[in-house]
């Protein structure tokens, strides 16, 4: 892999633009992984989706295979999916049940903790050293593990921050979807949607809260659903379908009043008070059990918030109004899949996980009306940034404009102020570990 300086790779963002090589070059791919996944709190999956002890259930943080365990007195582990032995992956299994884990190639056994429990023939290691005890033949421990409302993140790097600090403000967004529940607690429901990206992953989340694209990217979908509005009778109901589709033909004016926020560590969102799930029609019993857990005022305090897309940099995104989140698993500099979770609010109606799920097949599946829209570009791009015509992607709209409120950056909602918080974050992560290297 080439070694970039620190300088080279500062000199790859500025204040207006971007170089094309952070998409295209796999040099800083391995680097990213290395560095930006490395050091930053990366969402790992939900507690419910490990209820008991024994349940496991596998994913990668960055590019490393790790498994996520509940174990008997209840701790919930993030470990490296990888035999202390010979290195051989422990579990391909996307999820299961087991009383401990054990090898496929020799055997050695682990507790769902991940310390080692048995080894076969184990005279074999008389007199060389070998000692179960020694933490060195366990399954490795992620650096840290922590959770919020049941939402489990893990780091790499001990020496990153604590994940309240990591989530700041961001974190509102997470309490919003538990609170939303007339229990106060979330629980995944079935497995994701999965759809491979031919794109770097920058590409991806980029786009989470880019308002310029809707407009153009999505317009066959804005005018066909314009023309269905115009085809109902005067004062007819939309169907759900059409509640859901029909913002995403909104003007530049409304996503511009929705405005947009920067976070630290590169988080963000766009909306707050309002955002494209705002005129959602009532779905029967809601509120009702809403009121009886918080009463009408706190029922409608909860409810009022709606952020739309609220990025967790680097690794998924939620939305409160939806109840559904967006994991990125990057493959290659070229490749990665988006996951999206749905998840049920306990003591709701049943109506509320159909709409969450009816969203996403009309948004976020590769089936959808929305998604292969935005695949479309992300491809386009991949493909066409390797030109000799220009080196640099932009990134000015709205630079200069910002507004401090509250502590917050906060612009007009087509501002691209959401990438330059990104790459701000990214140039922090990037070179940080660059200076230690050189020190």
């Amino acid at each position: 892999m080439a070694h970039y300086s620190t300088d080279h790779i500062k000199g790859l963002v500025e204040p207006a633009r971007i170089h094309r090589d952070v998409y295209i070059d796999p040099n800083i791919f391995k680097m990213e992984m290395d560095r930006v996944w490395h050091k930053a709190w990366v969402y790992v999956g939900h507690e419910s989706q490990v209820p008991s002890a024994g349940d496991y259930i596998t994913t990668t943080v960055g590019s490393e295979p790790v498994v996520m365990t509940r174990d008997k007195s209840g701790e919930i582990h993030v470990i490296y999916n990888r035999c202390a032995h010979k290195g051989a992956k422990v579990t391909e299994r996307p999820c299961g049940h087991v009383q401990g884990f054990r090898c496929p190639y020799h055997g050695w056994t682990y507790k769902l903790d991940g310390t080692l429990q048995g080894v076969p023939a184990r005279a074999g290691y008389a007199d060389t050293g070998f000692d179960m005890k020694n933490p060195q033949f366990h399954m490795q421990h992620l650096a840290q593990v922590d959770s919020y409302r049941g939402f489990v993140f893990a780091c790499q790097s001990s020496a990153s921050t604590d994940l309240k600090t990591f989530l700041g403000d961001a974190a509102a967004t997470l309490d919003n979807m538990a609170d939303r529940s007339p229990e106060g607690e979330l629980e995944v429901a079935g497995p994701p949607l999965q759809y491979v990206h031919d794109c770097n992953w920058k590409m991806w989340v980029e786009n989470l809260n880019d308002a310029m694209h809707p407009m153009v990217a999505h317009g066959s979908v804005g005018d066909a659903a314009r023309r269905y509005a115009a085809s109902l009778p005067k004062d007819a109901p939309y169907p759900r379908e059409a509640e859901i589709i029909f913002p995403f033909g909104s003007s530049y004016k409304f996503f511009d009043e929705m405005k947009v926020t920067a976070l630290p560590y590169g988080h963000g969102y766009m909306g707050g008070e309002m955002s494209i799930h705002s005129s959602y029609s009532d779905i029967p019993g809601y509120f009702e059990a809403m009121t009886k857990s918080y009463g009408e005022e706190g029922a409608k305090k909860i409810l009022s918030q709606n952020r739309h897309n609220t990025i967790f940099y680097p690794s998924f995104t939620a939305k409160d109004a939806v109840q559904a989140v967006r994991v990125v698993r990057p493959i290659a500099v070229d490749k990665t899949i988006i996951e999206t979770w749905h998840f049920r609010l306990k003591g709701a109606p049943d109506d509320m996980l159909k709409r969450t799920i009816l969203y996403s097949r009309l948004i976020n599946s590769n089936g959808s009306m929305v998604g292969p829209d935005d695949w479309d570009c992300y491809a386009r791009m991949q493909e066409s940034l390797v030109s000799q015509s220009y080196e640099w992607v932009d990134m000015r709209r709205g630079l200069g404009k910002e507004e401090h409120i509250d502590g917050k950056e906060k612009s007009f909602g087509t501002s691209d102020l959401s990438f330059r918080n990104q790459y701000r974050a990214w140039i922090d992560y990037m070179t940080d570990e660059a200076q230690e290297e050189a020190a």
